[in-house]
């Protein structure tokens, strides 16, 4: 999947076992620019370094995966977590900033009118 948006946060590595480590950071992402969303992914293991470039307020493009599992608790309940695992990340220029257009404004695009039959 991606996604663009303005990175919002960055946050340091965080070494999680001795095998494993990740790097987070939060997307402002405003589909509708009245209620932007703030979005966190995860980089992991060597992708960690892939945020060194990158600097709160950059204008991005983030492709990335949705990963989920299932985790017993103590208490012998199951509860699910969601991740959204980053793969790549790029900067975009002013030219390739995308605004998201609301369901209103593509409604008024197009007319009865536009169909070619």
């Amino acid at each position: 999947m991606i996604l663009q948006g303005k990175i919002y946060n960055i946050f340091d590595t965080q070494q999680i076992k001795d095998t494993f480590k990740k790097r987070e950071f939060v997307l402002e992402y405003s589909d509708n620019s009245q209620y932007p969303q703030l979005i966190k992914f995860e980089f992991t293991q060597d992708k960690c370094d892939e945020l060194n470039g990158f600097n709160v307020g950059d204008e991005v493009e983030v492709n990335f995966n949705i990963r989920g599992r299932e985790w017993t608790n103590p208490k012998g309940e199951k509860v699910y977590f969601n991740t959204l695992q980053a793969w790549k990340m790029d900067k975009l220029s002013e030219s390739e900033i995308k605004t998201p257009v609301s369901k209103n404004q593509k409604d008024e695009e197009f007319s009865p009118d536009d169909l070619p039959f």
